[in-house]
């Protein structure tokens, strides 16, 4: 009998994952799309650099910070009682770290495409940043943020080598989906495998067509 609890551990990172992401990325990609400031680089290379890092890497060191030996595990274990090594919340934050570049990325995009005159004309009529934002350039970005949220999600359900490391392979707690394919090839027990990866690959691939079914319609509404 198949064993769901990977499969549901794996949405429910995803899930957070892109939840929490959609929050932090919206004030993060809007100063990197407007800033001039000197470290803007240097903040786009740091939100970059998962997508050039090997993910066993990432995980290597995360797993360092982590550990209750550390500066950081140490503090988090004695002042808030959070172990994040081999945890599902070591996933979370990892998951965060990893796929952060996919989130922010579109949403920058999107952010800078507005012409200036959104902002101006907000200004204007007394508006706030906030309320510029949130309700006059926000609304207006809804393909990049839907395609953030995407890729976000997609990405993280896919992960393999950054959970590998941080999370082990715990059942019921760091045993994603990722972890268990794996798991059954070592075994040779293609069949599960087999099933694993169908429905990983059906998952995505219907939020996929899903959002091109929705670009295409906004496409033919918008001409």
């Amino acid at each position: 009998m198949l064993d769901w609890s990977p499969i549901i551990l794996t949405l429910q990172l995803a899930l957070i994952t892109t939840v929490i992401l959609l929050v932090i990325s919206i004030p993060l990609a809007y100063w990197m799309a407007n800033t001039k400031s000197r470290i803007k680089p240097i903040i786009e290379a740091i939100v970059s650099l998962p997508l050039v890092l090997p993910p066993t890497v990432l995980g290597f060191y995360l797993l360092i910070a982590f550990s209750p030996e550390s500066a950081i595990g140490s503090f988090l274990n004695d002042v808030f009682g959070l172990k994040l090594a081999f945890s599902f919340s070591g996933l979370v934050i990892g998951s965060i770290i990893y796929s952060l570049p996919f989130m922010v990325q579109p949403l920058q995009a999107g952010f800078a495409s507005l012409p200036s005159s959104f902002s101006e004309a907000s200004f204007v009529l007394g508006k706030s940043k906030y309320q510029t934002i949130t309700k006059v350039l926000i609304p207006n970005i809804k393909k990049s943020i839907l395609t953030g949220i995407v890729l976000t999600f997609a990405h993280t359900v896919g992960e393999f080598g950054v959970v590998l490391m941080i999370g082990g392979n715990i059942p019921n707690q760091t045993k994603v989906v990722s972890i268990a394919i794996y798991d059954e090839v070592e075994s040779l027990n293609y069949s599960t495998a087999h099933v694993y990866s169908g429905i990983l690959l059906s998952v995505t691939f219907a939020i996929l067509l899903l959002v091109y079914i929705n670009n295409n319609r906004s496409n033919k509404f918008s001409r």
